[in-house]
């Protein structure tokens, strides 16, 4: 099969298309045609190798895992010996990232936990947008506890792959949400269904009169107090993203029981809360852009450049 390798920390350009073997599912795996996938941010990362620290786990002189992509739909081909929940040829989406991730290839094998069937009413490409994004918008909003039609929640990045999401799943549960982007994405954010829209080159959600009940921060831009003062009494905060290490650390460290460092992990559970939400029309994956598989290195740079509103995605097919 054909696949994007690397074998050494770098660009995107980096990346070569070769032909590897094809993979062998193990009893709880299924083996899946790739038809879509979808990059995220931690491809760059794991591609670039950095943070430094990370390497301690992806391999320090040398990736350990040389197939990247994370998030994945396709259909099954065979199923391990262990499997009855699926059956070749239905049509599932996944996330590989905690199983070594894989999925820039033609072919790739999917534990169960990491995966669920395709909402129907996706493409192979809607679909691969979701898993890592929407699972990590859906589990940071849930960090402390369920959401409310009573409550005020903000957004920070709401263009993102995660906030995209966010502002869609947080608005099923009924809150006041607000969206903090640029001038350009303002429009979009209402289109996402946010009740009001920030640019924050006009107005800085901290210095603002109004506080909110919760934050999710798709960012890491911002200092633990600046959150702290954006909060109402009892506000909670939780933070997804980082501009940098030293704002990854004072979240760990400083943030305590109100501001939490979220890492999310997809598992088959969520992505089936997901699914439900997709189906009854309550969250679409707005897609950015979209490459064709021979252009994943492509797709990569242009995320990296840190501009794309939504999701970019890969068709494999």
């Amino acid at each position: 099969m054909k696949a994007f390798v690397y074998e050494r920390y770098g660009p995107p350009a980096s990346l070569r298309m070769v032909e590897v073997p094809k993979p062998m599912p193990k009893a709880d795996e299924v083996l899946v045609k790739v038809r879509a996938a979808s990059v995220n941010a931690a491809d760059w990362h794991v591609l670039r190798g950095k943070p430094l620290f990370s390497r301690a786990t992806l391999g320090l002189l040398r990736p350990k895992h040389q197939i990247l992509g994370g998030d994945i739909s396709g259909q099954v081909e065979t199923v391990g010996s262990g499997v009855t929940q699926v059956k070749p040829g239905e049509e599932i989406y996944a996330n590989l990232l905690d199983h070594g991730f894989g999925g820039f290839a033609e072919f790739v094998s999917v534990p169960l936990d990491a995966m669920a069937l395709k909402p129907a009413n996706l493409s192979f490409e809607e679909a691969a947008a979701v898993p890592m994004a929407a699972v990590t918008a859906l589990q940071g909003l849930g960090r402390h506890g369920e959401i409310g039609p009573d409550q005020k929640i903000l957004i920070n990045g709401a263009t993102g792959g995660v906030g995209s999401f966010a502002i869609q799943i947080a608005k099923s549960y009924g809150p006041e949400v607000t969206g903090v982007t640029s001038t350009r994405n303002i429009e979009l954010v209402r289109s996402l269904g946010a009740d009001h829209v920030l640019d924050y080159t006009a107005t800085d959600f901290v210095q603002n009169a109004h506080r909110y009940d919760r934050i999710l921060d798709t960012v890491g831009n911002r200092s633990v107090s600046d959150l702290r003062r954006a909060l109402t009494n009892g506000g909670k905060a939780a933070v997804t993203g980082f501009t940098g290490v030293g704002k990854l650390l004072a979240v760990s460290l400083r943030g305590g029981k109100d501001i939490a460092q979220v890492q999310a992990h997809v598992n088959a559970k969520d992505l089936e809360v997901l699914s439900e939400l997709i189906l009854a029309g309550r969250v679409r994956p707005y897609i950015d852009r979209r490459y064709p598989f021979t252009e994943i290195p492509a797709a990569i740079a242009y995320l990296e450049e840190g501009h794309a509103r939504g999701k970019v995605v890969v068709s494999v097919a």
